[in-house]
This record gives C-alpha cells, sequence and structure tokens, in this order.
C-alpha cells in the first residue's frame, strides 16, 4: 500500500501568540511574524517533504489563498471567520485520505481536529518537529 501524503497543517496566529519570539515580532509588527513562521514551516517542507498548510485569521470579504507550486500554501479566513473554521473543514475533508497534523494551542480545536481523523500536536511539539528536522 503506498504510503498517504503527509500534511502539517498550521494554525498561524495561535503559534505566532505561543511562541515568544514570532509575538515579539508581531508587537512590531504583524506581517513580520507572519512571514518568519512561514519561512521555518517552508524550510520544514523542504527538509521533510511534508506538505505545509498555514492558517490565518483574516480580514477580507472572501477566503484568500496564496501558494506557488511546491511551496507552503497560506490560507487567510475571510471577516467574520476564524482560522480555526478553515482549520476544521480541512480536516474533516481529507483526515481519511491524507496524514494530517494540526498545529494549534487551541485545545477544542484540537479535540474537534482529532475527532476528524487528524494527529493534534501543540505548539511546543511543532518547534521540536522544526527544530528536529533541521538536524537530520
Amino acid at each position: 500500500m503506498p504510503e498517504r501524503t503527509r500534511y502539517l497543517i498550521v494554525d498561524g496566529h495561535s503559534i505566532i501568540f505561543a511562541w515568544f519570539e514570532l509575538r515579539q515580532l508581531h508587537a512590531r509588527r504583524s506581517s513580520l511574524a507572519r512571514e518568519a513562521l512561514v519561512k521555518q514551516l517552508r524550510d520544514y517542507q523542504d527538509w521533510t517533504g511534508v506538505r505545509v498548510i498555514v492558517v490565518f485569521d483574516g480580514k477580507g470579504t472572501k477566503i484568500s489563498a496564496t501558494f506557488e507550486p511546491g511551496d507552503v500554501q497560506i490560507f487567510y479566513s475571510r471577516s467574520g471567520q476564524t482560522a480555526d473554521a478553515i482549520i476544521e473543514r480541512l480536516a474533516s475533508k481529507y483526515a481519511k485520505r491524507f496524514d494530517l497534523m494540526v498545529a494549534t494551542s487551541d485545545s477544542m480545536e484540537g479535540e474537534t481536529v482529532q475527532a476528524c481523523g487528524a494527529e493534534w500536536i501543540s505548539p511546543e511539539a511543532l518547534r521540536g518537529l522544526l527544530f528536529g528536522a533541521r538536524r537530520d
């Protein structure tokens, strides 16, 4: 049986506010924190082959997505919708077909994605994953 494609879905702002250095950047300018997180996730994707999706709370009238082929996929929720809603929809839709891991500090969201069949990891566990991939 072929190995299922692995995906890491990251609750962007949840991780930014959980990691001190990103929280500091966010206090200066939110785009700096988002860029720093995406860079680390891009490196992880390049090193491991795990596909990475990061979801941020947005302000627009519709969900927006940006990605280049082979790059980290970035989604912004629409105004009035949380990143959690997008993450939970992705988990419920894809957990049966793919090996999904969701990184968030939100325990309710974690329980929801686990109920869908995805694995839930904490911001600290995500930091360990990124650091471990760098050493391999």
